[in-house]
């Protein structure tokens, strides 16, 4: 059983990210110290909220160099949700021009869909679009529907790590992958089904 720690810095949706990763077969846990992260096979990153708070909080829970000593040198498979994917970029312009974790080459920008009737957030079910030979979308219908809830969007300066795009008055980052790291824009734990079978596909997922 794959051992899957949840990184828990004080944002984010922790419990439903716990108890879908339960329901897929994980064995699940919080990560409330940097040092945790060392017990784990795999590493997840939630979160809510505003990317200048993420980030001093994983700062001020020395989680910064521990997601990078066990993720970008250690080689462990890692997957990052909404806020969670966000942070990876080199920086975001919400709030004003903060600096994220530099993983991806990418911007956090905000959304502006010239179509009035899309608001902004975007709330609710997307159709996703990704490439039919994704390991991590593997066994999931093409254009399947995930869950959103978000303002801001990533725009990545190398194609080659979106992995799934989304329709929103225009193609939208909906996934991206880099080596060993994934990232989803969507919430897979609120995805039903779908959500269901990428987190299963992540607990096998060898990067």
């Amino acid at each position: 059983m794959r051992r899957v720690g949840v990184v828990d810095y004080g944002m984010g949706n922790l419990m439903s990210m716990v108890s879908a990763l339960d329901m897929v077969g994980a064995d699940v846990g919080l990560c409330q110290r940097p040092e945790d992260l060392a017990t784990c096979d795999r590493i997840v990153l939630p979160g809510v909220g505003a990317f200048r708070a993420c980030m001093e909080a994983l700062a001020q829970g020395g989680f910064i160099e521990a997601l990078g000593e066990q993720v970008l040198r250690g080689g462990k498979p890692f997957l990052g949700v909404c806020l969670g994917m966000q942070v990876l970029a080199r920086r975001s312009e919400e709030g004003g021009s903060h600096d994220g974790l530099g993983w991806i080459d990418a911007e956090v920008c905000r959304l502006r869909p010239a179509d009035s009737a899309l608001r902004v957030p975007q709330i609710g079910w997307n159709d996703v679009e990704f490439s039919a030979d994704s390991a991590v979308f593997r066994r999931i219908p093409p254009l399947a529907d995930f869950y959103f809830v978000h303002s801001f969007h990533m725009v990545c300066a190398d194609a080659g790590n979106v992995e799934a795009t989304c329709d929103y008055d225009g193609k939208v980052t909906a996934a991206v992958r880099k080596g060993n790291i994934f990232a989803t824009q969507f919430h897979p734990e609120k995805s039903q089904t779908h959500g269901l079978q990428l987190l299963e596909n992540f607990l096998n997922w060898r990067g």
